[in-house]
């Protein structure tokens, strides 16, 4: 058996080495780096995909920045969020002088608590910014049916859910990411599609919105040397577009891939004393981006695991109103509860599109065992 990886990102390259290697070739030889067609063509081909109109930028944090620019949000409005998510999810709002407004986390999903939302909403509440965490939607039909309520932006951080689906009450779907006026994704190396390097991607709906955004990403400008706005320097490059376009090909197999080790977890670890698997919502999909477990023998389960080989993840060891550089936001421990128990408990196990059976089987056997003992 091979060495179990958290995230096989070269065994996945080795699957799709001579397209990803001619793909690369071509965009040197044309030296065409910035902006190329490469860059044009995956954004067509990921539009189809979506459904929806994207515009390619340098990484996921800077997407969330430039929906916050792209909407005309100053400082001091407040927006809406969970502390239990990667960093950037609240960083691009300090940075722009928004203040971010915390509701806990759901225990049994890991998203937002719908419940909670209402209760923080005030006259200078001017979005709301739900977390797709680990590949599951939240609760969209409800948030936005509060956000329409309170006229309300709903901004989807997506960067963990590119892929799944969300099924409203009539059995229609949409994409993670498409639902609200903006959504915003990352191309991370380890992201469901992700590249090799940074990358990143906002979702939108409304055309004259996205025109916008992508004069955002191009420092502003409406023509050459004509700026009409205030921007960034934010541009996915030629190389990881074309990178980008050779994966999406295969995207959708890389997903069951990821959904077919989810579901060989659930099998053999489901029903277990003292652990609990992720919970599965009827208005979702799931595509684990991470596959995250909950014990209250998280730290002895993590350290027995790798003593065996088992590599795994705490995705996130500390909730941010708690973190040192958000502070001045005036949080207090025991303010949201749930998240503060989430980041002592949950674990993510190897998540990968190229996990085995046999690994599956000893990653699984290595839990038993340590349940066992």
């Amino acid at each position: 058996m091979q060495n179990i990886q958290m995230c096989d990102l070269y065994g996945q390259y080795l699957t799709m080495k001579d397209e990803i290697d001619a793909a690369m070739q071509e965009v040197i030889k044309s030296t065409r780096f910035i902006k190329s067609g490469k860059v044009i063509d995956f954004e067509a081909k990921l539009s189809s995909y979506m459904q929806t109109n994207v515009v390619t930028c340098g990484n996921g944090t800077d997407a969330l920045q430039m929906a916050f620019m792209g909407l005309g949000l100053q400082p001091g409005d407040e927006i809406i969020t969970t502390p239990f998510t990667f960093v950037s999810t609240v960083e691009t709002a300090v940075l722009m002088g928004l203040k971010p407004v915390f509701v806990d986390a759901c225990e049994e999903t890991f998203n937002m608590d719908v419940l909670q939302l209402e209760s923080v909403i005030t006259s200078k509440t001017k979005a709301v910014l739900p977390v797709h965490l680990f590949g599951q939607c939240a609760n969209m039909e409800a948030i936005m049916r509060i956000a329409q309520k309170n006229d309300l932006h709903v901004i989807e951080d997506a960067c963990q859910a590119l892929g799944t689906d969300y099924i409203f009450s009539d059995d229609s779907k949409k994409k993670a990411g498409t639902l609200g006026i903006i959504g915003c994704n990352s191309f991370f190396p380890s992201k469901n599609l992700g590249a090799f390097g940074d990358g990143g991607a906002v979702f939108t709906n409304d055309e004259k919105l996205a025109k916008v955004i992508r004069s955002i990403a191009n420092h502003g400008m409406k023509a050459k040397y004509q700026y009409e706005r205030v921007g960034l320097n934010s541009r996915l490059d030629s190389i990881q577009a074309a990178i980008l376009e050779v994966k999406l090909q295969h995207f959708e197999k890389h997903i069951k891939a990821r959904q077919d080790a989810a579901a060989y977890y659930d099998t053999y670890l489901q029903g277990l004393d003292g652990l609990a698997i992720p919970q599965r919502v009827s208005y979702s999909t799931h595509t684990f981006h991470q596959y995250t477990i909950k014990t209250d023998k998280r730290d002895e389960m993590q350290k027995y695991l790798a003593e065996k080989g088992i590599p795994s993840m705490v995705y996130y060891p500390q909730v941010l109103h708690l973190q040192e550089a958000y502070q001045f936001l005036g949080y207090r421990e025991g303010d949201f509860p749930v998240s503060e128990k989430l980041v002592k408990t949950v674990l993510s196990l190897p998540m990968h599109t190229e996990l085995e059976v046999e690994q599956l089987e000893y990653i699984v056997e290595g839990i038993d065992e340590f349940f066992e003992k």
